[in-house]
């Protein structure tokens, strides 16, 4: 019995330096190297910070590309999916309501073009990027309250796509705070 009492503490003891010091410094290490210092990438307009690029944020007027919707009003403490699965009827009346809010400033789509991404909400709830599709059914609605010839703003969505990591790992996406602040740059 005390062999076994020895041999725990010992595993204890091992796992508690291994998992509670060597690793969370090896991991600030990484992340002291990587973009934005392990702080975050942050984003600047006119050398305000406007945002963090992994972290979505409410662009609800017109004149934006709107991003993914949040189950938890994209509040980072909170950061969770709503847990509600695609059956459960306050679901289908939030994603029902989403469509006819996308329908309503986007009357030259139809329901089956609009991309889920744009009506459903992320996991984590602060998805800060969209598909190119979802980009893209975007484009008129925000050229038209712009004022811009909509080639201009499809150029502007191109520019900002991100391929897949060495073409294989993930999908092509588009970050919306990033395309929002080239936006507010283009004349």
């Amino acid at each position: 019995m005390k062999k076994y009492i020895l041999t725990s503490i010992r595993l204890t003891v091992v796992l508690t330096v291994l998992l509670c010091i060597i690793y969370p410094v090896i991991i600030s290490f990484a992340g002291k190297l990587s973009k934005g210092r392990g702080n975050g990438e942050t984003i600047t307009e006119n050398g305000k910070v406007v945002g963090y690029a992994n972290l979505g944020q409410k662009f609800d007027k017109p004149q934006y590309f709107w991003g993914r919707p949040s189950a938890v009003a994209y509040n980072a403490a909170g950061s969770a999916g709503s847990n509600k699965g695609p059956t459960n009827p306050d679901y289908l009346k939030n994603v029902n309501n989403r469509v006819d809010t996308l329908l309503k400033y986007h009357p030259y789509l139809k329901r089956s073009d609009i991309p889920a991404d744009l009506v459903t909400a992320s996991g984590s709830g602060l998805d800060p990027d969209i598909s190119p599709e979802a980009a893209r059914v975007q484009v008129k609605r925000v050229a038209t309250f712009r004022k811009l010839d909509e080639q201009k703003v499809t150029n502007l969505v191109a520019a900002n796509t991100e391929k897949p990591l060495l073409g294989l790992f993930g999908p092509a996406k588009v970050n919306v705070l990033k395309l929002n602040v080239a936006l507010d740059q283009l004349k």
